[in-house]
């Protein structure tokens, strides 16, 4: 009696660990898109897979096709991937992580949205105007990101979210009426390439996630 009991416990145990294992092992996927930038034809998506309890990993696309936005050029296309942690469990409410993106761009930074003349950096007054000038370079973004998840029924959720980093740039800058480099070799110290480098936040949104 004894040997059965044993046995039955043992088995029992067995089947325990096994179905708990096996729900350990199922990883959930989701893909998402960003409601915000859609609307302008600014396409941001990616896919979001569990690794653990808390944690999941997440790869995502951003392309700004925009030759012409209201004027001034905003091309953009970068890839960036995420390392998520959830307080609660993965998929479910606010988390934090950190992300590493890169990618290449045509636009005009926020900084030439004036019609003030470009100075060089020994105060010499040029001919090119701020708002006629652009920058044509690729960038390595390495910042931190946090968010709220949450669904709505089995496979619809959504995902709030605002990344902050530090964003390193190698450009080379054209005025758009004569085709000119506005910046001279004392501006960019030398380098073929101007440089720049800043803190600002780089990417957030309302994420629309399905899972798989």
């Amino acid at each position: 009696m004894r040997n059965i009991l044993i046995a039955g416990l043992l088995s029992v145990g067995s089947f325990a660990f096994g179905q708990e294992q096996e729900s350990n092992n199922t990883k959930d996927l989701r893909i998402k898109a960003n409601l915000l930038t859609l609307p302008i034809s600014m396409i941001n998506v990616g896919v979001e897979k569990q690794i653990s309890e808390h944690y999941t990993v997440q790869a995502d696309v951003f392309v700004s096709p925009w030759k012409s936005f209201a004027g001034k050029h905003a091309q953009a296309y970068l890839v960036g991937f995420d390392g998520r942690y959830y307080f609660s469990k993965a998929f479910e409410k606010f988390y934090i992580g950190a992300n590493v993106s890169g990618g290449f761009f045509n636009i005009q930074k926020w900084n030439y949205w004036n019609d003030n003349f470009y100075v060089h950096k020994n105060g010499e007054v040029t001919p090119y105007i701020h708002s006629n000038l652009y920058q044509k370079g690729f960038t390595f973004i390495l910042g931190a990101v946090g968010g709220y998840q949450f669904q709505w029924n089995d496979h619809w959720g959504l995902d709030i979210y605002l990344g902050i980093g530090t964003m390193q740039s190698f450009y080379k800058g054209y005025d758009k009426v004569s085709g000119d480099r506005y910046d001279n070799l004392e501006d960019r110290a030398g380098h073929e390439w101007d440089r720049s480098g800043e803190w600002l936040p780089y990417r957030g949104g309302v994420m629309l996630t399905y899972k798989l």
